[in-house]
């Protein structure tokens, strides 16, 4: 089981991000990452192995932003690797999410997504539910709620999302079904 931190508020996100996720590595996960709102947008930053290693690259590079997102994953979904680990991102970064659970339909929810245009980076469901959420957000005018809404009428599973907009620098998202 993956483990998720999300925070909001007035201090810096990194740091609480970042003990979140320490807190809860006695669980043996393969990688950790994290995505923070800054003032330039949506900035996401993925390390293989312990989350000491994520955390030695977000001291280096003083990521500053009051909200973010962070995971430790446990991999499902393809092999550990930067690539497979959370947070994903639609293609533009608009939308960047951490997920646990399982998407059962990410195949067939990912050949509809290359049809309409998306590419992969990644061999997760997470990825496909992004960019699904992602595809309903700019078909609903940007709007959080009408996406969420939409995309977890198709996606099949057991899971909880946890997303940032980069339209809405203050605000995390979450949205589960049976997890």
């Amino acid at each position: 089981m993956c483990g998720i931190v999300g925070y909001t508020g007035t201090s810096q996100a990194t740091d609480i991000l970042i003990d979140g996720l320490k807190r809860m590595e006695y669980r043996g996960y393969d990688s950790a990452g994290i995505a923070v709102q800054t003032d330039a947008g949506l900035v996401v930053r993925r390390k293989v192995g312990k989350v000491s290693g994520l955390e030695a690259i977000v001291a280096s590079e003083h990521i500053e932003g009051t909200c973010g997102i962070g995971h430790t994953r446990w991999a499902t979904h393809g092999v550990p690797s930067e690539e497979n680990a959370h947070p994903h991102w639609s293609d533009d970064m608009t939308v960047v999410a951490v997920h646990n659970g399982i998407v059962e339909n990410y195949q067939e929810l990912r050949e509809d997504l290359l049809r309409n245009g998306y590419t992969f980076y990644s061999q997760t469901d997470t990825e496909v539910a992004v960019k699904l959420i992602d595809l309903y957000y700019k078909k609903s005018g940007n709007n959080p709620i009408a996406a969420l809404t939409k995309a977890m009428k198709r996606i099949r599973g057991s899971y909880c999302f946890v997303l940032m907009f980069r339209e809405f620098p203050n605000a995390v998202w979450g949205v589960r079904k049976d997890n």
